[in-house]
């Protein structure tokens, strides 16, 4: 396949990534209220789910491969370790400033920390074009985490921003493995292992705030699986896949598309209105996608192109 389909492919799969990941408050807040379950353990049923529904389908389709090297498991605790701390990172925040204001600033602060690490190892050239985009990007979190929702108060407003800004830095660290890939490390079966791990990491600490159990109905089922299966199965699979022809650069700036589907989603499911200028910042962040996605590529070329993922 010629490498520019290559680019564009993976550029696809980043956006599904992105408007995908962006379901994940709502799905969260929704499974609060059918089952009582709070925010924090439904990050780390999230993600254990997630891990299941990726290991079965592996199973299933004969395609289970088991990393051999020390390399490839380190690899699978740093994902589980990472997607661990942003569940308990952001979904605390978002017990602090909602839904939109944590995935804002997350997402948002995550492309800046990402391009500070690729351009001091040569792995992204900051081209006039990215640097639109990061500029748009900071805008467009300016105007968005400058307007929370009324009746939060100064202090819960630093505690949710100081959670989403270390919920950030862990987005940044999966974002940065997706685009150092090994060989040894499968996507899909390493992916799943990570999230077991890590969703049962989560659950650990979750007890230590409260009980972990939820009122069973069948829509509380229905939402645990769509929680573990659209923002976390979906979502972190086409991520890396994504990133195979991708800087995490390029990667983290395609996954503003979250903060603009969780923020549609807050708006028409719990009437999370933004104001007006926080409306603006969400325009400026589609912008910034826009600008990711058009033009040439930023990233310097490997010399090889990675063998494609099944996922």
């Amino acid at each position: 396949m010629p490498r520019v389909t290559h680019h564009r492919t993976g550029l696809g799969w980043l956006v599904l990534a992105g408007l995908t990941w962006g379901t994940s408050g709502t799905l969260g807040v929704l499974l609060r209220g059918e089952s009582g379950l709070a925010l924090l353990p439904a990050g780390g049923y999230r993600i254990l789910v997630g891990g299941l529904l990726i290991l079965g389908f592996v199973l299933l389709t004969g395609r289970l491969r088991l990393p051999s090297t020390a390399s490839a498991w380190g690899r699978v605790a740093a994902l589980g370790f990472a997607s661990g701390l942003y569940q308990v990172t952001f979904f605390s925040a978002i017990g602090f400033v909602g839904i939109a204001v944590a995935t804002l600033i997350t997402i948002g602060s995550t492309p800046l920390m990402v391009l500070t690490i690729e351009a001091l190892t040569g792995r992204v050239r900051l081209t006039g074009r990215l640097a639109l985009a990061l500029g748009a990007a900071l805008v467009g979190l300016l105007l968005l985490a400058g307007s929370p929702p009324e009746g939060i108060a100064f202090g819960d407003a630093l505690i949710g921003a100081g959670l989403s800004l270390v919920a950030g830095a862990s987005f940044a660290g999966i974002s940065l493995l997706g685009a150092n890939p090994d060989p040894d490390f499968d996507d899909a079966t390493g992916t799943g292992l990570a999230f077991l791990g890590g969703g049962a990491a989560v659950l650990a600490v979750a007890t230590l705030f409260g009980p972990i159990g939820f009122t069973i109905t069948p829509l509380s089922l229905v939402l645990v699986v769509a929680l573990g299966l659209v923002p976390t199965a979906v979502s972190y699979l086409s991520y890396l896949r994504g990133l195979r022809t991708q800087s995490g650069t390029i990667g983290s700036l395609v996954a503003l598309l979250e903060p603009v589907t969780a923020t549609t989603l807050a708006a028409l499911v719990f009437r999370e209105w933004l104001t007006p200028p926080a409306a603006l910042g969400a325009a400026v962040l589609l912008s910034a996608v826009v600008l990711t996605t058009l033009g040439p590529r930023s990233t310097v070329p490997r010399d090889t192109m990675e063998p494609e993922l099944h996922p």
